[in-house]
């Protein structure tokens, strides 16, 4: 620890900057993607279904300087997203500064320090503005950490990259699960949700025996969607010990935990409602519209979540791999304008094939939520204790 020394991330860096400050004319399909904050997840560069896209022109007129030394942060709005370039052929707006690591400095352990709790609580304590935060290219110059000598840097970054590779297999493991069961429905179904039949094709559709089709509302014990606590009571909010899920956490996922919590009074003088351990969820406003969550804990959502209980976990997994499976159709028939909008009563008069009792538990598609639960916590579990390294690594 004597070798560490105080530095700043403008001394450990060539370069940093933010992108365009403005709006590039935007060609559909283009080669280039424009990306901000939001896109960098994980560590990485998501490039999504409805990031905007440019030329070669607009990328030759806007590029930046980026390398394979190149780290992302997001720096107006959400604050404190980090990704890694990786040669993806973008442009940078505003929200994403960048900045390229000195060749003595180890890339890697340079961007845990900024994907640290101290680093995002000191982007939340120096940002400025109120409705939009923002951070300037001077304050990320000026955080302040200790460095190690080299060879500690890529020891320390090393056992902390194993940590996040362990993370990144059992999401792909999960991915895998779902898609397991997809193909299970698939197979054994043949189909999960009927979209918008018409009373001919109802007629012509042929079931086998003890096959029916039901609408949600039928299928469930229950449907319900939440509503959010008022903001300005404190009393809802701080020192919050019930799961509060928002439709941006819904995303073909298992609930275990949630960003934010509220208070038993909040759940008392508000409308949102505490749903039961395995209420299959669906997001239905913005750009997660359609998008199923199952939740594996008690909590409560806001009113863009419509929650649907159900009989049996055996019923909960057949309802969650059905509309998934369905999920394209049931986004095409959103009605939003702005954004992707889905209602309640729709979600409710979603038409599905509904095999016998024991038909359902013999699919045994339980087992998989089962086993994408216990990774889901291995990943919780997993992302505590890199948190926990990072915070003592941020603070010595």
């Amino acid at each position: 620890m004597a070798e560490w020394k105080k530095t700043t991330l403008e001394k450990c860096t060539d370069i940093l900057g933010d992108g365009l400050h403005g709006t590039p004319k935007y060609t559909e399909g283009g080669e280039y993607a424009f990306i901000n904050g939001n896109n960098l997840v994980n560590g990485e560069i998501l490039i999504k279904k409805d990031t905007k896209r440019v030329d070669y022109s607009q990328y030759e007129k806007y590029k930046k300087p980026l390398t394979n030394r190149t780290l992302l942060v997001s720096i107006n709005g959400t604050l404190g997203n980090v990704g890694m370039y990786n040669s993806e052929k973008i442009i940078l707006g505003k929200s994403a500064c960048y900045f390229n690591v000195k060749e003595f400095v180890d890339k890697d352990f340079i961007y845990y320090v900024v994907s640290s709790p101290i680093f995002r609580q000191y982007l939340e304590h120096s940002a400025t503005g109120t409705t939009i935060k923002n951070i300037s290219l001077k304050q990320m110059r000026e955080y302040d950490f200790l460095l190690p000598p080299i060879e500690e840097q890529k020891q320390i970054s090393s056992v902390l990259k194993m940590i996040d590779e362990k993370i990144k297999n059992n999401r792909r493991v999960n991915d895998n699960l779902v898609a397991v069961g997809t193909a299970s429905l698939q197979k054994n179904v043949g189909r999960g949700a009927l979209i918008n039949l018409t009373e001919a094709e109802m007629d012509r559709l042929t079931l086998p025996d003890g096959f029916e089709i039901q609408t949600i509302s039928e299928f469930c014990r229950e449907t319900k969607s939440g509503s959010t606590p008022s903001r300005t009571n404190n009393e809802y909010w701080e020192n919050g010990t019930i799961s509060w899920v928002k439709s941006g956490e819904v995303h073909n996922n298992i609930t275990l935990q949630t960003e934010e919590y509220i208070t038993p009074l909040g759940l008392s003088e508000s409308s949102t409602k505490l749903l039961p351990k395995d209420t299959v969820l669906m997001a239905m406003y913005g750009v997660t519209a359609g998008e199923v969550g199952y939740l594996a804990i008690e909590a409560t959502t806001n009113q863009a979540i419509c929650g649907m209980i159900c009989n049996s976990k055996a019923d909960a997994a057949y309802l969650y791999f059905s509309l998934i499976q369905s999920q394209a159709a049931i986004s095409r028939l959103s009605n939003g304008g702005a954004q992707d909008n889905l209602s309640k009563n729709f979600i409710d008069n979603i038409k599905i094939v509904v095999p016998p009792s024991e038909f359902i538990e013999n699919l045994n598609l339980a087992a998989i939520i089962e086993q994408m639960t216990l990774n889901t916590k291995e990943i919780a579990l997993l992302e505590e204790v890199q948190a926990t390294a990072l915070a003592q690594l941020s603070s010595y």
